[in-house]
């Protein structure tokens, strides 16, 4: 008996210890959908040709396996044309180290599962984890090629903002500071490439990648993502067309598509299922993408802050600008906002919608655009019943955008203006041991460039507020940047 109990205690400490098994079954009974580690398999299609290699599907920031098929038809489309399918759940809030050394563990387990290598099609920053799994992890020999859907390769700006100055605070109200935000920050994914980019077995898998340019509907969180990074060029409301490239991969395809629509199985699947296919002798010659940085332009202005009750915010727009938006993000959905023209005319017309970008995840953004608006200071007052944290962004369609550029030259970021007259304030944060700090840039006044400090390794987000005049009148734009330095001083921007 007592061996028995002995016996009993060995089995339930190696149970215990031993970590469960990571394959949950199938889609079609999953209720455990998020779980970090599980993965999934699609029903098997009656006839499955020994030429398909099966997909596994890789989800982004923020999502978890079913985004394949809730409210989406990928995972219906793959099934339809006969592949096998697998999916998997991902940290949606851990970066591409963590998410690249689980990755690898379990794409093992599902290559033993079916045989023979996959293809991986991923979405978003499962891109990123995809890569760093292969080429950090050791997951190559498993996988047969990539295909990535709007992956932000180099990183997202809208990263960069949710650890700016202006933005940090509420990104942090919305826990949208974390491991994997932190990691898409541009200055941090170009250190990410320097560490991958001249690995040997680079090259055993092949990439091939899809960018979209369609920013969703007017008032949307992809729309207004889309305003913001159109300094940065063409992009899908979250990730630009420039950082879903690699100049070693294969671009499939740059269409209408936004950051939700590129993922689903109507929009993509056709052009990437030859791809999926043992036999790609006939599409070679396809085109690798060019990935040159070019300098930023200036057509957006930020501010925020919090307040309770009531607090208003003041932007100088020029004369000749086109059309300018104004987007009020907010941890608040009842915000009362009221837009007041140079002229005292009242609007209060905002277009309110959840962000989906999911780099804010939580906000709310209450949007409104004026066409052809009159030149001077625009107001605008807000009133809500709660404490309220909120981000303003206002975006500009004006000539003056082509007059001002920001540009990094010799580890020194340089002002570029045309018949202007500015000021420019520049700010640095960065965290130190967990705590969040600032320090100040000094200008040089010989060549107007300003030289980051030495500051040792790390991420640093640089919040650059420009007043000044255009044509003797008032403007305001704002840059945000993210560099990172390597601990030999390197900076990579």
């Amino acid at each position: 008996m007592i061996q028995l109990k002995k016996l009993f205690v060995l089995f339930t400490l190696f149970f215990l210890l031993v970590p469960s098994i990571s394959h949950a079954g199938s889609i079609k009974d999953n209720e455990t959908s998020g779980s970090p580690g599980l993965w999934y398999l699609g029903e098997t299609p009656a006839s499955v040709a020994t030429s398909k290699h099966p997909i596994l599907f890789v989800h982004g920031l923020n999502s978890a396996s079913n985004t394949w098929w809730e409210n989406n038809d990928m995972y219906n489309t793959a099934f339809q044309n006969g592949y096998e399918t697998s999916f998997i759940d991902l940290y949606p809030t851990k970066n591409m180290w963590d998410n690249g050394a689980l990755l690898a563990d379990r794409i093992q387990d599902i290559y033993q599962h079916f045989g023979e290598k996959v293809v991986i099609v991923a979405h978003s920053k499962g891109g990123i984890d995809t890569q760093s799994a292969l080429v950090h992890y050791g997951a190559d020999p498993y996988v047969e090629r990539v295909i990535t859907l709007s992956t932000p390769h180099h990183g997202s700006q809208l990263a960069d903002l949710a650890y700016s100055s202006w933005a940090g605070w509420l990104a942090g109200i919305l826990g949208s500071k974390n491991d994997a935000t932190y990691s898409l920050q541009t200055g941090y994914m170009e250190y990410f490439r320097s560490q991958t980019d001249n690995k040997p077995n680079l090259y055993t898998t092949p990439i091939y990648t899809f960018g979209g340019t369609k920013w969703g509907s007017f008032g949307s969180s992809l729309y207004w993502g889309g305003l913001y990074l159109r300094a940065y060029g063409s992009n899908d409301g979250a990730v630009t067309v420039k950082s879903s490239r690699l100049p070693y991969a294969t671009e499939l395809a740059v269409g209408d598509w936004n950051h939700t629509t590129i993922k689903k199985g109507s929009s993509t699947f056709s052009l990437f299922q030859n791809y999926l296919n043992e036999n790609l002798y006939s599409f070679k010659g396809l085109r690798s993408a060019s990935t040159e940085k070019a300098d930023k332009k200036a057509n957006q202005y930020v501010s925020g802050g919090q307040y309770s009750g009531q607090e208003t915010e003041t932007i100088e727009v020029e004369s000749g600008a086109q059309s300018v938006t104004f987007d009020w993000m907010s941890d608040q959905a009842d915000t009362e906002l009221k837009l007041i023209s140079p002229d005292k005319t009242v609007q209060s017309t905002f277009t309110t919608n959840t962000d989906e970008s999911g780099y804010f995840k939580g906000a709310y953004h209450h949007t409104a655009t004026v066409e052809k608006p009159e030149a001077g200071t625009w107001t605008i007052e807000a009133d809500s019943d709660e404490q309220e944290h909120y981000l303003l962004n206002t975006t500009f369609q004006s000539g003056l955008n082509d007059a001002l550029h920001l540009a990094l030259e010799n580890d020194a970021f340089k002002l570029k203006t045309q018949q202007l007259q500015a000021k420019t304030t520049m700010t640095i944060e960065y965290y130190k041991n967990g705590k969040l700090k600032q320090a100040k840039v000094k200008v040089n006044k010989k060549n107007g460039s300003y030289k980051l400090p030495d500051l040792g390794d790390g991420v640093y987000n640089m919040t650059i507020d420009i007043k000044g005049k255009y044509k003797k009148e008032e403007f305001e734009r704002t840059f945000i940047e993210s560099v990172y330095v390597d601990p030999q001083g390197k900076l990579y921007q």
